[in-house]
């Protein structure tokens, strides 16, 4: 992911998850150790749609907008490092056997944080460090076909939100995904995390 990425997911989780409206662009900056230039660049696009207000100090005003914009701005395809198709394997049964430092993403995370499903899925996909991906190799080899494991580059810091990618990131990243079912997906977890 990018540093505007990091930086858009940190408010977004902090302002919808933890209920954190208010932030100083120095608590950013020094959390993730990015220049304040970055972080003051990360959010002009935010400042100019109104979706938040203030410099240095500065308010979250709506959002809601600012998921949507993170989610059609998530160069998510970018992530892509691995993906295989997996035969004879449901989703449930390749998410158990997954070594226990990846971090779940889009559907396995949706399944493993609430019961009701929207849909079913047939992809499962998640995040790691590249230098855990020999082990993913390993288990799943590399095989034509339908892929339906996707691994994604893990950034430094998606570990500190447990074993799945936090709501506004799963939110994200099923706007991007290409399965006609994530549209089933995406106003379930809207309604949980924006209600």
């Amino acid at each position: 992911m990018t540093k505007k990425e990091i930086i858009w997911r940190e408010i977004l989780f902090q302002t919808i998850e933890k209920k954190k409206i208010k932030f100083t662009q120095k608590e950013i900056a020094q959390k993730y150790g990015f220049s304040l230039s970055t972080v003051f660049n990360a959010l002009k696009i935010p400042r100019e749609m109104s979706i938040i207000e203030g410099k240095r100090g500065f308010r979250v005003k709506d959002a809601e907008k600012f998921l949507y914009l993170w989610a059609t701005h998530r160069s998510f395809k970018k992530d892509i490092i691995y993906q295989t198709y997996v035969s004879n394997k449901t989703c449930k049964q390749i998410e158990g056997e997954v070594p226990p430092f990846v971090i779940f993403g889009a559907y396995s995370a949706f399944a493993k944080k609430y019961e009701n499903l929207p849909a079913d899925y047939d992809k499962v996909y998640i995040y790691l460090n590249e230098e855990n991906l020999d082990e993913i190799k390993k288990r799943f080899p590399a095989s034509k076909g339908y892929p339906n494991l996707i691994v994604l580059k893990s950034d430094s810091w998606l570990k500190d939100f447990g074993g799945t990618t936090p709501n506004v990131q799963t939110f994200a990243d099923l706007w991007n995904v290409p399965e006609w079912y994530a549209k089933d997906f995406l106003p379930a977890l809207k309604e949980k995390i924006l209600s």
